[in-house]
């Protein structure tokens, strides 16, 4: 799920991490969809050499999409996923020796925590919508109003998109299906090496891509400039990716844009919500209502975060003159991620002096920089705390957190009044009516005729009618009005307040900002007297043992599978007083849940039926022994919050070891195939006929070799790991059968896949958390001068935007735009909300297109466009002369694209150029693809 607003408070204060992806559209022929040749380069200019896909932000936005209809059945869904990978890969393609899917599997206690409580919010919130719902129709209905007939359908439980369940299991076999199909099929994949760690595979998607990373840059054949790429939705990723210290990371992922418009779930019209809607008519959308049921559709975007730019920033930002010791950029970075943690994460609370909307990150790096001359060191290492370093960082906060509370009370209070003014101000300006129908106003230019008036008397009558009802009903607040509407001369009816229409506040008990802040938090949340010196403490030693266990979780892998923070609320900054002889070991040994028993420990009662009906009953019945696990009603504390989303789910955290003991009096009533659902897989690598490892792995099939054989690293791209045998293999000239009935077998398979191990370490070891020898640093980015400029005088910083940096800025002047107002669709505006981020020029823009007919002379009438050959692109290869002059850039052998002769045509691919990622030595192993 990642940390609530983190990305967009890193997107702004680092506007140059992220770069808008260009996308080659698939084109139609004679009506016949030709898909995009995937071997050709990448538009982007960016070659990756390993994709990751942390399938949980795949799945959910083809499941149960915002922004347009959802799937009808399973089977679209699957097609939906598979469409999604397409699309990624058709982005990130080329080069991409490695590509590594990973769905959601079962995860550490601390993090069921979290799903438990996301799921039993989402079950809840889901019947209270529905109840909500039918009762606002039952009124609308009775008052004569109008709806359309209810539709009678099954709601998607999104609680499904959990290991274990027979949807997970199905996605895992239609993924298989996918990947042979484009082994076969897609030129883009023919040399991937691409492994499967599907949800029977313990440990969450997002860091099983992580210490499969781990593990691999350990081995001597490693190259330390591969470039990675990782798809995924969740902030933490950014975190994750600066864990790893290398040198080429970057993260895609669906550009964010608030505020879609939905139709009403009632009457399906735009404009309003559930609660608002009226049962009115539809109103004719269009000249003949062609518009009436369409629902505005726009394919998602994706956007690139560039992790080598964020290390750019952060280290001018980290750097620290005259310390005690040798400043260490990686060393800082590492603190500066855990730093992060204290403002959220997913296992634990956030601090309540610290909210990431109020700069808290800023403040911790500035009392961070403050306060490192006198730790002596930095706070981690390699994932380890050094707690005594931490406490002093803790106590400098907790030294100001009073003034914080102070002012968040300040700045909340004159929110509120900005706001009140706001609505006065439109409600005094607002008139006190709007004529509509034919007489409502139209903006300048809308009609393109003029319309004739329809039964002009009755429209006046009824304008005449509704101005005299609004002027009875509001000109005297005060007055009652008789039966027969004369005024009453009794009392009268209170008046409003002027801010009425503003929702009621939540009951704040805590009162932060007023002194004794301390001792209601820990009366009201923990239900103890702040005097509790010996609660206080398990409080804070529990927070300081998720601290640790998070960033070992980070950096070395799961210290341990059963441990979890047991409260619902942190401590105080100020309470991390003598943590510096806390232990923050962890028992050794421990095992993860099967997938099954996770079920039972993350779904509400409502969810029981993705479960065995024994196993449901234990979640339903009065006498079960852990029926107060399941609770059918909790309360949500908004924790000084708005909206109940952002409040804290008061829910019991599950006994182990009485849920396992229930457990086991219903575990021989599983079926085969549900015994088989409830065991822990593994990892299964596919290659193509073409991949160099493809012989060797029939080979093994053929001699029937049961023992685990270690992998040639020179016909893997370098990846090292054990293979075994699969019952469940995918053999060459076998048919592979289609889960998805819609799509067909195939029959002529050539692709092969084999159960695959990831390089193995003792329990013991430790990954180094620093760049490794050989690695090359990107060239810049940033511009310093830029930088300095924005320090002293106060300019306002402009930094470089895109991956190419030697790009040449284009300029028009006011004719070359008039121009292209002409002859371009000004409906074609850019969409996101990124406005510093690169646009998406006429290289490969999926908003360019080669100009036709008349519109060839375009490029003539620009001559004010400067540099004048900038649209034109790169010189074809065929144009090009074979001398070379000292300092003239190389020859790209990229440039492959021949536009006809005498025909303007915008360049498809620009040069790869430097864009913040290092050139590869011309000497470099042909590594061939991996995905």
């Amino acid at each position: 799920m990642g940390v609530p607003a983190f990305f967009r408070w890193l997107s702004r204060k680092y506007p140059s991490i992220i770069v808008n992806c260009i996308e080659e559209k698939a084109k139609e022929c004679n009506g016949v969809k030709v898909p995009t040749d995937t071997s050709k380069p990448n538009p982007n200019e960016v070659e990756f050499d390993n994709l990751y896909l942390d399938m949980n932000g795949i799945i959910h936005p083809c499941t149960h999409p915002e922004d347009k209809p959802a799937p009808k059945n399973e089977d679209e869904m699957m097609v939906a996923i598979f469409e999604y990978i397409d699309r990624i890969f058709n982005i990130d393609r080329r080069d991409c020796p490695d590509a590594k899917s990973d769905p959601g599997s079962p995860a550490p206690r601390a993090k069921m925590n979290q799903q438990r409580s996301r799921r039993f919010r989402a079950s809840k919130e889901g019947m209270e919508a529905a109840e909500a719902k039918q009762k606002i129709r039952q009124e609308i209905l009775a008052k004569g109003g109008f709806l359309p007939p209810e539709e009678v359908k099954e709601r998607f439980d999104s609680n499904c998109i959990t290991p274990g369940t027979e949807f997970m299991d199905n996605l895992a076999k239609c993924l298989r299906y996918y990947i042979a199909d484009r082994l076969n099929s897609d030129p883009g994949w023919k040399n991937l090496t691409v492994i499967l760690s599907d949800a029977s595979a313990p440990g969450e998607g997002e860091h099983k891509i992580m210490d499969y990373i781990r593990r691999q840059r350990a081995q001597p054949n490693h190259d330390p400039n591969t470039h990675h790429c990782l798809c995924g939705a969740d902030a933490d990723l950014i975190m994750l990716g600066l864990a790893t210290h290398e040198p080429n990371f970057t993260i895609i992922r669906e550009e964010f844009k608030p505020n879609k418009p939905k139709p009403c779930a009632l009457c399906n019209q735009m404009g309003h919500e559930v609660k608002d809607c009226q049962g009115l008519p539809r109103e004719k959308q269009g000249k003949h209502d062609q518009f009436a049921d369409t629902m505005p559709v726009s394919e998602q975007e994706f956007i690139f975060i560039r992790l080598c730019v964020l290390r750019e920033y952060l280290e001018r930002e980290l750097t620290m003159a005259s310390l005690p010791f040798t400043f260490d950029f990686e060393r800082s970075v590492d603190d500066w991620v855990f730093m992060c943690f204290f403002v959220g994460n997913d296992f634990l609370p956030h601090l309540p002096s610290l909210e990431i909307r109020e700069g808290a990150i800023d403040r911790l790096v500035n009392i961070y920089k403050n306060v490192v001359h006198k730790t002596g060191g930095y706070l981690t290492e390699s994932g380890f705390v050094n707690l005594q370093r931490v406490q002093m960082i803790m106590l400098a906060v907790g030294e100001v957190e009073d003034s914080i509370f102070k002012k968040r009370k300040d700045d909340d209070d004159n929110f509120k009044r900005r706001q009140k003014e706001k609505r006065k101000r439109l409600k005094r300006d607002h008139p006190s009516f709007i004529p509509g129908g034919q007489f409502s106003p139209q903006a300048l230019g809308n009609r393109s005729s003029p319309q004739a008036i329809c039964n002009p008397r009755q429209a006046a009558f009824e304008m005449r009618m509704h101005e005299r009802q609004n002027s009875t009903t509001s000109a005297s607040p005060n007055t009652s009005l008789t039966p027969d509407g004369s005024p009453s001369l009794g009392g009268g009816i209170k008046r409003k307040s002027e801010d009425s229409d503003s929702e009621p506040e939540p009951e704040d008990n805590i009162r932060l900002w007023e002194t004794g802040w301390k001792q209601r938090y820990y009366r009201n949340k923990f239900d103890v007297d702040a005097s509790d010196e010996k609660f206080r403490r398990k409080v804070v030693q529990s927070y300081v043992e998720g601290l640790c266990w998070v960033l070992r979780y980070y950096y070395q892998g799961c210290a341990s599978w059963n441990w979890y923070y047991p409260f619902h609320y942190a401590p105080f900054a100020s309470d991390f007083e003598g943590i510096a002889d806390m232990p923050s070991d962890f028992e050794k040994g421990s095992k993860p849940f099967k997938p099954l028993e996770q079920l039972m420990g993350v779904f509400p009662a409502a969810s029981g039926n993705f479960l065995p009906p024994t196993w449901r009953k234990l979640m339903t019945d009065p006498e079960s022994s852990i029926i107060d696990f399941y609770p059918e009603d909790f309360a949500i504390d908004l924790n000084g919050k708005k909206y109940a989303w952002q409040g804290v789910a008061l829910l019991p955290f599950v006994d182990e070891r009485r849920l396992r003991a229930a457990l086991e009096e219903v575990y021989p009533d599983l079926t085969p195939e549900e015994s088989r659902r409830n065991s822990l897989g593994g990892d299964v690598l596919f290659v193509g006929k073409h991949h160099p490892l493809c012989d060797f792995i029939v080979e093994l099939y053929k001699t029937k070799n049961t023992e685990a054989v270690d992998i040639p690293p020179e016909l893997c791209h370098g990846i090292q790991g054990k293979l075994t045998l699969n019952d469940n293999a995918v053999l060459p000239d076998q048919v592979v059968e289609s889960p998805v009935p819609m799509l067909r077998d195939l029959t002529q398979n050539s692709a092969v896949s084999i159960s695959f191990k990831d390089p193995q370490f003792a329990e013991d070891f430790i990954f180094k958390a620093t760049v490794l020898p050989g690695a090359k640093k990107p060239a810049p980015v940033l511009k310093p001068g830029d930088w300095e400029k924005t320090n002293n005088d106060g300019r306002p910083w402009r930094p470089q935007l895109g991956f190419n940096r030697d790009r040449k800025p284009v300029h028009l002047d006011q004719s070359a735009f008039r121009t292209l107002g002409h002859t371009m669709p000004r409906d074609r505006g850019m969409p996101g909300m990124y406005p510093n981020a690169v646009p998406l020029t006429g290289y490969g823009s999926p908003y360019a297109r080669p100009l036709m007919g008349s519109q060839q002379q375009i490029p003539k009438l620009l001559s004010n466009l400067r540099p004048q050959e900038s649209w034109r692109g790169p010189t074809p290869l065929f144009q090009q002369t074979p001398q070379r002059t000292a300092g003239a850039a190389p020859l790209l052998s990229w440039n492959r694209m021949l536009p006809s002769p005498n025909q303007f045509q915008p360049a498809q691919y620009q040069g790869l150029g430097p864009m913040g990622y290092p050139q590869r030595p011309e000497d470099r192993m042909d590594r061939g693809r991996q995905v």
